[in-house]
């Protein structure tokens, strides 16, 4: 019996050893280590002048309000000054120098920020040597607090691993510093000050940014979150409108159905082409209402059920005025011009724009008076509806809802091609004016 051992050859390209997480993770904070500190290091970017929207500065006056906007740029100068009165009462013999090397990593932070700490990391051993103080080491005390500075101004403009970063380099360049000179017994060693102060304000910093980033997501989230709730508000408005155009048209449409169909038994002997022309009729009334259910059908609810009783038109709105002063709102009625039948689809827009504005003013002004102007007049129909300021304001709690009032009244109009104007009245009350056109035919059917 002999065994036969099968060797499996490896894949093409795939004979490298798999990489240890280890190996992976040290890979990827080298990369990100020249990356933020290495490339385009010394890359212009200017500081931003700070927003003057806040809760503090927007109660300044306008004039002030353009110098509060260079607030940081303000405070980062005045630090370069600090350091460099540090550096030249330390450092008299050596203030010319010294000086600048405190001074310019600080300012030029409001332009080149990473190349800001490579410059106060290249300043600290020349100011170490020509410096004539003996008060730190390997940090002199203006060195000590522009690097300090130069770490807090560049963890504010960058993100937190740079941070880390700058604060790694800084602690090893420390410790290799202590390991390979040592300090002498006239130097007082700022090593762990500078750790720990550094770790602890950028910890701090780190903290404002994760803080900032979250209310930046929140804010981002509730302007989604307000877009969808207008957007399903503007498609549920949309759906009940086209349930009731189905109701409404498949009604009328039904009616010519069966009187084409009966019209040729209602005269004697009917002519052919008679017969024909209303069985042309009922096909295409038919063919259209198959069209009509098939296409607005759609959009209803699987628990939807068709009103038994028919859509609401203008004449049903004293019933609806009778209703709204049950439920306490003083109302009145005002009708200008010839009164007419109009189509049913008017009809049941202006009804239901007239019944949305009145529950606005029930639950956004209660206790207030309204009044219901309809106008017919040539063109179409003008409706207006206007309430006045609620007697006590303060009283009024918040009404939240989805925003279906207005909304449905625009997308009616519009749908009707007419025009709508909503807003606050001088009084403090509310007023809606609506213009529904109708297109006028004549006896000839033009």
């Amino acid at each position: 019996m002999t065994e036969t051992t099968h060797m499996q050859t490896p894949p093409p390209g795939d004979g490298a050893k798999p990489r240890s997480p280890e190996y992976r993770l040290a890979a990827n904070a080298l990369h990100g280590l020249r990356q933020d500190l290495f490339h385009d290091a010394f890359a212009y970017r200017p500081l931003a002048r700070m927003r003057v929207d806040g809760p503090l500065t927007r109660r300044l006056p306008r004039h002030l309000r353009e110098y509060a906007a260079w607030t940081p740029h303000a405070v980062i100068s005045t630090a370069a000054l600090f350091t460099l009165l540090m550096a030249a009462v330390d450092n008299e013999g050596a203030a010319v120098l010294l000086g600048p090397l405190a001074v310019l990593p600080i300012l030029l932070t409001m332009l080149r920020p990473v190349g800001a700490f490579w410059l106060s990391m290249a300043a600290t051993p020349v100011s170490q040597v020509f410096g004539s103080s003996m008060d730190g080491y390997p940090w002199l005390p203006a060195s000590f607090a522009c690097h300090l500075t130069v770490l807090t101004v560049v963890a504010i403009r960058t993100r937190p691993r740079t941070a880390g970063y700058m604060w790694a380099i800084t602690a090893a360049y420390a410790f290799v510093v202590d390991v390979v000179f040592g300090p002498g017994y006239y130097y007082p060693d700022d090593t762990a000050p500078m750790v720990v102060f550094s770790a602890l304000i950028l910890l701090v910093v780190a903290v404002w940014h994760t803080r900032k980033e979250a209310r930046q997501e929140v804010t981002a989230q509730q302007n989604v979150t307000a877009q969808e709730r207008s957007r399903r508000a503007l498609l549920e408005e949309r759906t009940t409108i086209a349930r009731e155009l189905h109701d409404v048209v498949a009604h009328h449409m039904s009616v010519v159905a069966i009187q084409a169909e009966a019209a040729p038994y209602r005269v004697e002997n009917p002519p052919p082409e008679l017969e024909r022309a209303f069985a042309t009729i009922r096909e295409n009334a038919v063919a259209a209402l198959t069209e009509l259910r098939r296409v607005l059908g759609v959009v209803r609810a699987e628990d939807y059920e068709a009103p038994d009783a028919p859509q609401p038109t203008l004449a049903d709105l004293d019933g609806l005025l009778a209703n709204v002063r049950d439920a306490g709102l003083a109302v009145e009625k005002a009708v200008t011009g010839a009164v007419r039948e109009l189509p049913p689809g008017v009809e049941l827009s202006a009804y239901r724009i007239v019944q949305e504005a009145l529950s606005n003013s029930l639950r956004h002004a209660p206790g207030a008076s309204a009044r219901v102007e309809i106008g017919y007049v040539l063109g179409g129909l003008g409706l207006r509806i206007v309430n006045g300021p609620p007697p006590a304001p303060a009283l009024v709690k918040p009404s939240p809802g989805a925003g279906h009032g207005i909304t449905g009244m625009r997308e009616r109009v519009s749908m009707l091609n007419g025009e709508m104007t909503a807003g606050r009245t001088d009084d403090g009350g509310y007023e809606v004016a609506v213009f529904l056109p109708v297109t006028t035919i004549t006896e000839d059917g033009s």
